[in-house]
């Protein structure tokens, strides 16, 4: 329960970060921004899966690419349900999506599995590295 409370926290970071950034992108209140944070989460689990499976050929034939555009209308997808976000198209979305990642990204070098905070070591990347029956991976 920890994990998924922190990691909400990083994305509403994320998508804090992305609205000071990115023009055509805002909330209404704090509120709205975590509300939001919370949404895409849910909004990832359960229609993302089902739109990667829909457009994985065109996925396969732009190399991955599409994977921004999803991750955009995922985004979208967020500011039509809630109100109080605006997203004023796809390209502030695709943006949006890719410092929301980027950050969750950084980010997650510092929360372990068990929804602890810890900062990255060289002991921790040997620990991570090497598996629990002390073979390296």
């Amino acid at each position: 329960m920890t994990g998924f409370i922190l990691r909400t926290l990083v994305a509403a970071l994320g998508l804090w970060i992305a609205s000071n950034i990115v023009t055509g992108v805002s909330f209404a209140s704090t509120t709205n921004l975590l509300l939001a944070a919370l949404v895409l989460g849910v909004v990832n689990a359960i229609v993302r899966p089902i739109l990667f499976v829909l457009t994985l050929p065109i996925t396969l034939v732009t190399l991955g690419l599409f994977l921004l555009v999803i991750n955009g209308l995922m985004i979208e997808l967020v500011g039509w349900l809630l109100p109080g976000v605006f997203v004023a198209g796809l390209w502030p979305a695709i943006l949006t999506s890719i410092i929301v990642s980027l950050v969750s990204w950084v980010m997650s070098g510092f929360i372990v599995s068990q929804g602890r905070i810890e900062p990255v070591t060289r002991e921790r990347i040997i620990e991570m590295r090497q598996g629990r029956d002390g073979t390296w991976r």
